[in-house]
């Protein structure tokens, strides 16, 4: 207990120091002023559910905005939100009566006009919203009267509800009908004020340092969100963990997460603190430059993509890194998504078969390369380390997530160490779909695997999605397109005075936080 406390202190003294925090100086406490502060590493210049698709911004989402309906985490059950009730019209369109006594957070009342608005601009890929997987599905929607409107789909789409409920927010109509135009003529949609109908609505952004949210006093009553309890939440960027662990520790800040192991086994015991380890729907995945556009043609050879396979210790990454929640997986989807499955070809740890697989390969004595990554550093430099016991030099690159997204689209990254949250979607749909159907982000192009899941995609019969699905993962697999790591176990810590419940979904609901 000395050592723990004594290096609690050490990392308080330091990281305070380092942050220009005043030591004696009275500390602004989030329950003394009714305001949750929460804060992770990544700046948020954009706070637009569509023109943002990082996890902070899936949160401030399900706070700042609300979807037509939404999914009961205890039940899977979809609930009315916006809408009223439903049904469907065929296989390929869905009838929704709207609720008339919400407002926005402008004061405009919401009707049929705003939902076929945001609909309609945000599936038309012109518009280019971030990830248009979450909406490409709908066809478009008409008004059918003042509080009722048809959403029609290209084609069935058998996971709807799943991405209605999680992945698409309601805004005004014309909303983005102003945005600002950009030097090469084009809208900056991501820079027009937010305004939704959700139990928070935005108060103040500085890009890159904070967002501050209030609570919407003019709420709908009997929300299936219920009511916000707490009166304010900011959202701070602070890169450095130890600098967020200092804050939460002397009450600038209530809640973060990300937590790295040993730290939280640390912190643990503390008596302000809860520390908590929960599975998310969050998957680790390294993915190969396949097709050689990086200009690193090594990983070409589908030999070489199986010999490093074999040499990563993904067992030993999730166990001693990541969390006891943590499992190694084997296909390219959450173990918990409706249609995955981990019976596929598998890479158990074995070095001494990497090392020969690499010399058949024609590379005896390894090569090196460039690896680029952006979350959890001490992740990605275990891989370093058991590729060089291989022989394999990389080279790590670690970048901010909108940096190397961007150049993955560009695909010019030899091998990406990434993580994909689904948007939290209980569907493989919102994984294997999103990478490897000859997406911007797909690593292989392959016309065999498209085909698998072009009809596990649009197949109303969940034995056939489930066979095509099964076929796509092991063709991945066996090809070792992707190696899947592991499935993310978060480390949350959080402040005694609140009352929070971690969800399995990696969707902290804010919203239904309150004080103890």
């Amino acid at each position: 207990m000395k050592t723990k406390l004594h290096w609690l202190a050490t990392v308080a003294v330091t990281a305070g120091l380092a942050a220009g925090l005043t030591w004696g100086a009275p500390v602004e406490a989030g329950k003394a002023d009714d305001t949750l502060n929460w804060s992770t590493n990544r700046e948020i210049a954009v706070v637009d559910p569509y023109y943002n698709n990082t996890r902070e911004l899936v949160i401030m989402g399900h706070m700042g905005w609300d979807g037509l309906v939404l999914r009961d985490l205890e039940t899977g059950e979809i609930k009315p939100l916006l809408a009223k009730s439903w049904k469907w019209v065929g296989d390929t369109a869905i009838d929704f009566e709207l609720r008339d006594d919400v407002v926005f957070h402008d004061g405009s009342a919401f009707d049929a006009d705003d939902v076929v608005y945001t609909l309609n601009h945000v599936s038309n890929k012109d518009n280019a919203v971030l990830t248009l997987r979450n909406v490409s599905w709908i066809k478009n929607a008409e008004k059918l009267g003042s509080h009722s409107v048809r959403v029609n789909l290209h084609k069935p789409f058998p996971p709807a509800f799943a991405y209605l409920s999680n992945a698409v927010f309601i805004l005004p109509s014309g909303h983005y009908d102003n945005a600002p135009i950009l030097a090469e003529g084009k809208p900056d949609y991501g820079a027009v004020k937010p305004v939704g109908t959700g139990p928070y609505k935005v108060a103040d952004v500085k890009a890159g340092e904070y967002v501050l949210m209030e609570k919407n006093d003019n709420y709908f009553a009997d929300s299936a969100k219920g009511q916000p309890q707490i009166g304010k939440m900011r959202f701070r960027t602070i890169t450095e963990m130890n600098t967020q662990i200092a804050e939460l520790m002397t009450g600038g800040l209530d809640w973060i997460w990300d937590v790295p192991k040993e730290q939280a086994e640390r912190m643990d015991g503390t008596p302000a603190l809860t520390i908590e380890n929960a599975k998310t729907f969050r998957i680790s995945y390294m993915a190969f430059d396949v097709d050689g556009d990086s200009g690193t043609d090594v990983f070409t050879n589908k030999k070489v993509r199986q010999a490093l396979s074999h040499a990563i210790n993904r067992e030993s990454i999730a166990k001693n890194l990541v969390g006891p929640a943590s499992e190694v997986i084997h296909s390219a989807c959450h173990p918990d998504q409706f249609g995955c499955t981990q019976d596929v070809t598998k890479y158990e740890y074995d070095p001494a078969k990497a090392k020969a697989m690499l010399a058949e390969a024609g590379y005896p004595d390894g090569f090196e390369f460039d690896i680029y990554a952006y979350r959890q550093r001490e992740f990605t430099e275990a891989v370093i380390g058991d590729l060089a016991k291989i022989g394999v030099k990389a080279k790590l690159n670690f970048m901010q997530y909108r940096a190397l997204r961007d150049i993955v689209r560009k695909g010019e990254t030899p091998i990406n160490h990434m993580t994909w949250g689904s948007y939290s979607i209980p569907d493989v749909s919102a994984v294997v779909s999103h990478f490897f159907t000859h997406g911007p982000e797909d690593p292989a192009k392959d016309p065999k695997t498209k085909e698998l899941l072009d009809v596990a995609d649009n197949s109303v019969e969940p034995d056939t999605r489930k066979l095509y699905y099964n076929q796509a993962f092991e063709r991945i697999a066996s090809e070792a397109y992707w190696l899947p790591m592991f499935t993310y176990a978060k480390y949350y810590a959080f402040s005694k005075d609140l009352n929070f419940k971690a969800s399995s979904d990696e969707i902290p609901r804010f919203y239904t936080t309150k004080w103890n």
